[in-house]
């Protein structure tokens, strides 16, 4: 942007909206980045006595490079108030996932089968190793391995290993239950 002339985007805010942007300040619950934005957006208002800074003052106040002062202002007047303050939302995850849905029918299928000979059971790291093994992935960690299977509901630790989740079936304990004797009883005896 040095050199080049780029005409200023004013912001006007109303007074609901800057009240708004001072509770996102004040509060502090919110994401640092909606709260930052806020901050730019309250010292870039033209209306207010505080406000109509530029982007280099901005910037050195609150630790931003002036471009990106220039794009929240930019994107409060062009699409509104929520999209200044939030972030973009991902429409595909950073990276791709290790496992898709077919890495995870192989997985599940190595858990529903014997496991290894000379072992009771199916580890993760003895499952993260076949999948390599099987070519399935390149290289995945025991807790990518962990992670698929609580969503798949299979649990190494039962007895009876299976992909499909088990059908809730009637506890043996009962459940608590309040006596209206025992509590009598016990504040007779307290009144005493």
């Amino acid at each position: 942007m040095d050199g080049v002339y780029v005409p200023k985007l004013k912001v006007y805010l109303s007074t609901e909206q800057r009240e708004r942007l001072e509770e996102i300040v004040r509060n502090g619950k919110s994401p640092a980045k909606k709260i930052t934005h806020a901050r730019v957006l309250l010292l870039s208002d033209q209306d207010h006595v505080e406000g109509g800074r530029g982007d280099a003052f901005i910037g050195k106040v609150l630790g931003l490079h002036r471009n990106t002062v220039y794009r929240i202002r930019a994107r409060f007047v062009r699409d509104g108030e929520a999209p200044a303050l939030n972030r973009k939302p991902r429409l595909t995850p950073p990276t791709p996932p290790k496992l898709d849905g077919r890495g995870e029918a192989h997985l599940i299928q190595l858990c529903c089968s014997a496991p290894p000979e000379g072992r009771a059971r199916w580890t993760l790291s003895l499952l993260a190793k076949e999948l390599v093994g099987r070519k399935i992935v390149t290289s995945i960690c025991i807790e990518t391995v962990n992670k698929a299977l609580k969503k798949t509901n299979c649990s190494l630790g039962r007895p009876s290993d299976s992909a499909s989740p088990k059908s809730p079936a009637g506890t043996s304990s009962r459940g608590w239950r309040k006596s209206s004797t025992s509590m009598r009883k016990r504040r007779t005896q307290t009144s005493r």
